[in-house]
């Protein structure tokens, strides 16, 4: 329901959301009434609306819900009903939500206009941050994102992450030219080979890592745990110039043998000497010394984790864009320091 931009033009990315946020209600009401009308016929509408579709209307008819409201809808459609029971276009896929939460993952039905839409969200926030952090455009992101193994319903749509999804769909030559890991990596079925693989990759090219990101918080500490673990093992191999054998995924070892192409005994001692200090404070800036951030979602339930990422950051700003859900983007920060928030 938005228009189409060329993502590539930040000029434009920023001049459509200067449009649809000063005129938020415009938008809002333009964006209620095309899923009324898109929307009148479908099981769910058709029972509390009885065709009336205008605003007022809505607002007195159709109840505010929880997840739990929509549930079973979301099962008959899982087990085979049509779509039109909530929508009146199909859907391209079930997302799996993180259940950070809850704790238990929900079901979140997605059409292919959604999914561009919720990538056209990230393109007009894309720019912002390059507008408040120097320095960013000096280098690329080492990206700790993973592909999440598929399940299938009953009525054969796949069940994906959201991360899943993206990465599936994603130019494969714009990521390789903006990230540190190629996106072979992140799409390994194997996270554990995954993230070791990340890793070896960013201290590969830590002079060329301007920005850390994750999808949460808690993925960042995620990191630095098994960071902790294993960089020991990871200098051994930037030490010899030979990738461990447990390495075994055709994608990741094709990749780390053009970046691990020969033994670089001062690289390896260098990390080495952080790593194996008594304080692992500040580690994030004395690993990746040219790291103008660290990207996450520290909002909600995230909120928790601030703490220790400062204490591992050293100073690196914890930049936290937007604030979205499984559900939808609920929005996004025009400052871009989580100190601002």
């Amino acid at each position: 329901m938005l228009p189409k931009l060329d993502p590539t033009n930040p000029k434009a990315c920023l001049s459509l959301l200067e449009d649809v946020t000063t005129n938020a209600m415009q938008v809002q009401d333009s964006v209620l009434e095309a899923i009324l009308s898109r929307n009148a016929q479908t099981e769910y509408l058709k029972g509390l609306l009885n065709g009336q579709l205008d605003k007022q209307s809505f607002k007195k008819n159709v109840p505010v819900v929880t997840y739990e409201d929509y549930r079973p809808y979301i099962d008959r459609i899982a087990n085979g009903e049509p779509y039109d029971l909530i929508c009146d276009r199909p859907f391209m896929v079930l997302l799996a939500s993180s259940g950070t939460s809850s704790g238990v993952p929900k079901l979140i039905p997605l059409t292919a206009e959604e999914f561009e839409q919720r990538l056209l969200f990230s393109y007009l926030y894309a720019p912002l941050p390059y507008k408040h952090i120097e320095g960013l455009r000096e280098g690329k992101t080492l990206m700790f994102y993973f592909a999440a193994r598929e399940t299938e319903t009953a009525s054969s749509l796949m069940v994906r992450t959201m991360v899943t999804c993206v990465l599936r769909t994603v130019n494969q030559s714009h990521w390789d030219r903006m990230q540190i890991s190629p996106l072979a990596i992140s799409t390994c079925e194997d996270n554990t080979q995954g993230m070791y693989c990340h890793l070896l990759c960013g201290l590969l090219q830590r002079e060329d890592v301007a920005r850390l990101a994750a999808p949460f918080a808690s993925s960042v500490l995620r990191v630095i745990k098994y960071l902790e673990n294993h960089w020991n093992e990871l200098c051994s191999n930037i030490k010899t110039g030979q990738l461990s054998d447990w390495i075994t995924d055709a994608q990741c070892v094709s990749v780390i043998s053009k970046l691990l192409t020969a033994p670089n005994p001062e690289l390896a001692s260098l990390i080495e000497q952080e790593c194996k200090k008594t304080s692992w404070e500040g580690i994030v800036k004395r690993l990746w010394p040219n790291a103008k951030c660290i990207d996450t979602i520290v909002t909600g339930s995230m909120a928790q984790y601030v703490p220790a990422l400062e204490f591992y950051a050293g100073g690196v700003p914890l930049l936290s864009m937007f604030y979205g859900s499984s559900e939808c983007y609920i929005e996004f920060q025009r400052q871009s320091s989580v100190q601002a928030l």
